[in-house]
């Protein structure tokens, strides 16, 4: 089971995150570590080696972003990865609520998921069985899946 539990701008902080991945053990996977040879050395995040993703980044100009599954009997599965949500955020330009709003109409094309964009100023939430992005005000969050 995919768990994120954070503190957004508390403490003077502007966010403070933990979270526990749940993937299937033979996934192959590369530790978080910055991604010069893909092109992309502002990026430090992990990697599926699998399907090219990842659930969970961060970039030198601070954009971040993470994703939880949702694994439940009524979730929908899709034809593509979700770790290319993460990934398409964090190398891109868009504002975290552009962003979210663009996958409004793509959400079939994805298993369920909770995903998380943001940047030093604002973070947003979007849950895809709900559909409806959200801008978290400070304060502490968890995300189950």
């Amino acid at each position: 089971m995919c768990l994120i539990a954070f503190a957004w701008q508390m403490s003077g902080r502007p966010l403070l995150l933990l979270g526990n991945r749940d993937e299937f053990h033979p996934r192959p996977t590369r530790a978080a570590s910055f991604w010069n040879e893909e092109g992309h050395p502002q990026l430090l995040a992990g990697k599926d080696l699998e399907a090219g993703g990842t659930w969970l980044g961060v970039t030198r100009s601070g954009r971040f972003a993470a994703l939880t599954n949702i694994r439940s009997p009524q979730a929908r599965s899709g034809p593509h990865s979700r770790g290319k949500l993460v990934l398409d955020y964090l190398t891109g330009r868009m504002s975290p609520a552009d962003y979210l709003n663009s996958l409004v109409d793509e959400l079939d094309s994805y298993a369920g998921f909770n995903l998380l964009v943001g940047n030093m100023q604002q973070l947003w939430h979007l849950n895809s069985q709900e559909g409806q992005p959200n801008e978290l005000a400070p304060g502490i969050y968890g995300l189950p899946p």
